[in-house]
C-alpha cells in the first residue's frame, strides 16, 4: 500500500506497468478501482502512477467542510511523485482529470514530457464544462436527462434504441450513479465540483512547453468541441483529434486510445 502525505492528507497511489512514465489523473467521482479497465491497457506501454484523488477510493479528505481548489489536487498529485522519486513524466487527464492535469502542466511546466487532455476544459474566457454543481437543483427526471445529453448529444431514447451498445453506456452511468454511498464519498464528489466551478487556467496555457493532444467527442455535452478546439488553439503547438463520439469518446471510437498511446509515445 503506496501512501504520500501533504499537509497531514494521506493520498493512496499505485504504480503499474513497464515503459516511460505516465501519470493518469481520473473524472470526476472516479477511483484507481474504477479505471482498472484503463489501466489494463496503458501497462503494457508505459509505467503508470495513478492516485485516489482525496475522498475517493482510499484518499481521505481533510476537514468536515474541505473545500480545495484546483491548485490542490495538482498538489497532491505533486506529492505522489515526490514520493516515488518522479522528476519527469508524461501526462494523462480526462474530464476532471484534464482539468487537473492543465494545472499541473502550467505550475510544473518542466515535470511534464508529454501531455494528452480529453474531454475537458480551461474554463474562464476558454470555456467551462457543464456546470455539474447545479444538477442538485433539478429534479430526478431533469437530472438523468441532463446527465445523458451530457455523455452524449446524440443520445435521445430513438437513438438508444438503434443503437443497443450506447445504451450499455447509458446503462452503467445508472448504475454507478444508483449505487450507495458513503459520506466520505459524497464530500469527496462535493469538493471536487466546488474546485471544478472555478477552474480558470485560461491565461495560463501558454506555460505549457510539452507537445501536447487535445482530444475530443464530437457529440460531448459535457465538455463541447468547442471548448477542445479553444484549448488547443492556445496550447503552444497543440494537436486537436476530433472522435466520434461523446464524453467517453474513449470507449465509443476505436481510433482514440491508439492515437493517445502513440502522442504519448512520442510515435
Amino acid at each position: 500500500m503506496a501512501l504520500a502525505q501533504r499537509d497531514g492528507l494521506s493520498i493512496y497511489y499505485e504504480v503499474a506497468g513497464t515503459g516511460p512514465r505516465l501519470l493518469v489523473f481520473n473524472g470526476s467521482g472516479s477511483s484507481i478501482d474504477a479505471l482498472r479497465w484503463l489501466m489494463s491497457l496503458l501497462t503494457p506501454h508505459f509505467t503508470v502512477l495513478i492516485h485516489d484523488q482525496r475522498g475517493l477510493g482510499k484518499t481521505g479528505l481533510l476537514g468536515q467542510s474541505a473545500t480545495p481548489t484546483m491548485a490542490d489536487y495538482a498538489l497532491d498529485a505533486k506529492a505522489v511523485l515526490d514520493a516515488e522519486g518522479w522528476d519527469e513524466t508524461a501526462v494523462f487527464g480526462m474530464s476532471f482529470g484534464g482539468m487537473v492535469a492543465q494545472e499541473f502542466a502550467v505550475t510544473w511546466p518542466e515535470v511534464v514530457t508529454r501531455l494528452a487532455l480529453l474531454c475537458t476544459s480551461a474554463g474562464g474566457a476558454g470555456g467551462s464544462s457543464y456546470p455539474l454543481h447545479t444538477l442538485a437543483e433539478l429534479s430526478a427526471e431533469e437530472r438523468s436527462r441532463v446527465a445523458i445529453h451530457n455523455l452524449d448529444m446524440r443520445f435521445t431514447p430513438e437513438w438508444l434504441r438503434d443503437h443497443p451498445n450506447d445504451q450499455g453506456l447509458v446503462d452503467v452511468m445508472n448504475a454507478g450513479s444508483s449505487h450507495d454511498k458513503s459520506d466520505e464519498v459524497k464530500r469527496g464528489e462535493a469538493a471536487q465540483l466546488f474546485a471544478r466551478s472555478s477552474h480558470d487556467t485560461w491565461d495560463r496555457l501558454h506555460c505549457i512547453s510539452a507537445p501536447t493532444l487535445v482530444a475530443a467527442g464530437r457529440y460531448d455535452g459535457l465538455a463541447p468541441l468547442d471548448n477542445s478546439e479553444t484549448l488547443a488553439g492556445v496550447i503552444p503547438g497543440a494537436e486537436l483529434d476530433v472522435f466520434e463520439g461523446g464524453h467517453l469518446f474513449i470507449v465509443q471510437d476505436p481510433r482514440a486510445l491508439p492515437r493517445i498511446i502513440d502522442h504519448l509515445l512520442g510515435h
